[in-house]
């Protein structure tokens, strides 16, 4: 199971925090990963890390402004973002990779959550 939580309304150059829990699998021996879909769009991945290792990678539209990070004793991944823009609205959702270590994939996943709305406004 993945919950998210932390979107909200922000105005544009502010930052939010969004969190995913996970439950239900082998925490250490996956990728967990971030996708977001604006109304209309396809679903874009945004971000993902290797639990075991830590590797990570970005979107060009996330790099430099968003970091995603895990607490393994929490089972809980976090996407900081910063600086954010009014093309960044969107349904934020994490998703998992299973019996994944040393890479993820921004384009692939097992399971998904529901999501969490994030709105910027200019």
């Amino acid at each position: 199971q993945l919950v998210e939580s932390g979107g909200g309304l922000v105005q544009a150059g502010g930052s939010l925090r969004l969190s995913c829990a996970a439950s239900g699998f082998t925490f250490d021996d996956c990728a967990i990963g971030w996708f977001r879909q604006a109304p209309g769009k396809e679903p874009e991945g945004v971000s993902c890390i290797s639990i075991s290792d830590g590797i990570t990678y970005y979107s060009d539209s996330a790099e430099g402004r968003f970091t995603i990070s895990s607490d393994t004793a929490e089972k809980t991944v976090y996407l900081q973002m910063s600086n954010l823009k009014p093309e960044d609205t969107a349904v934020y959702s994490c998703s998992v990779q299973l019996g994944i270590s040393g890479f993820c994939s921004l384009y692939e996943y097992d399971y998904r959550g529901q999501g969490t709305q994030v709105t910027v406004s200019s």
